[in-house]
């Protein structure tokens, strides 16, 4: 008699039940998949969700370090608050508007300096490592070179104008020139971000594209409307999540060229955010700004990722 006819049917097959110590010993796909995803699940428990947990649960608490009161829960009050602050729709409005000027600039900077890099030089790494160079710096010592940059008396930009025969410019007294001078130090900054991502998008296309192209009497433009740019949105689109994610948080550059000014006039959502909490000690407010501003970080990052998802479909 085989094995196989001492069961009418796999229902009356016995079940082995195996040991805890023998799944862990020799483990199935299940049980190794759970081995491998436990500690990234425990690292991103610790250092992602209990923060944000720990962050939405004090943006509901009375907690202000100054009025030497025990924190007490106060519901949606923080939230409320935040429609007759003006101060609140400043920042928010400057942080919306940075991001819709730095992101694109950015980006077309960034994808210039990509196609810069891409070409066939002998010696490549001088214009790579050009690009490595502003990305390196940190964000507060980019924020206090172009704040001497711009400065009225000994700044660089107005020994230039004062050279060609024109007046120099009290930038930071001007809430328009202050603003404009805080998006030119995020571009460059942030550009070189962008044209790393995007030239090793380019890198990952073959070169076989390109010389069929050549072959059907393809030129340049439409080579680069037919093959590189469709090729890269992807590579685009995540450039473009991290990207707008960083400016709706935008606080060192501004910090350091205005602190803020004139007034308020340059204030953002995250420099508000830390005069409340650092400056202020009102904790529960500015928990709640942070809400808010995580909020919006979500709420792009969805649409991206639904962007993603739909020319995925199309294709």
């Amino acid at each position: 008699m085989t094995t196989t006819s001492m069961f009418k049917s796999e229902a009356d097959r016995p079940v082995v039940r195996r040991s805890w110590l023998s799944r862990w010993s020799d483990p199935d796909d299940t049980t190794l998949a759970v081995m491998l995803l436990a500690p990234a699940a425990i690292l991103l428990g610790v250092m992602i969700v209990y923060p944000v947990s720990r962050l939405i649960y004090t943006s509901f608490l009375d907690l202000s370090l100054t009025s030497g009161l025990p924190a007490r829960f106060a519901g949606l009050a923080n939230f409320k608050q935040m429609p007759d602050d003006p101060v609140f729709w400043q920042a928010t409005w400057n942080t919306v508007l940075i991001t819709l000027i730095t992101v694109p600039g950015s980006l077309v900077v960034g994808f210039a300096l990509a196609l810069l890099a891409n070409l066939p030089f002998q010696m490549k790494w001088p214009v790579r490592l050009s690009l490595l160079i502003p990305w390196a710096l940190p964000l507060s010592f980019a924020g206090l070179i172009f704040g001497w940059f711009f400065h009225s008396e000994y700044g660089v930009v107005n020994d230039v104008l004062n050279r060609i025969g024109l007046p120099g410019v009290i930038w930071f007294n001007s809430p328009r020139l202050a603003f404009a001078a805080i998006c030119l130090a995020i571009i460059w900054k942030a550009s070189s971000f962008m044209a790393m991502i995007i030239l090793a998008g380019l890198q990952t296309i073959p070169r076989s594209l390109y010389e069929a192209a050549d072959v059907d009497g393809a030129g340049r433009v439409r080579q680069f409307f037919e093959i590189t740019l469709p090729l890269l949105t992807p590579t685009i689109v995540v450039a473009l999540i991290f990207r707008t994610i960083t400016a709706l948080q935008t606080f060192d550059i501004p910090y350091m060229m205005t602190g803020g000014g004139p007034g308020t006039e340059t204030a953002t959502l995250a420099m508000y955010i830390h005069q409340n909490t650092v400056s202020f000690l009102d904790l529960g407010y500015g928990s709640a700004l942070a809400v808010v501003m995580f909020g919006l970080s979500m709420l792009v990052t969805a649409l991206y990722l639904r962007m993603i998802r739909g020319s995925g479909a199309a294709s």
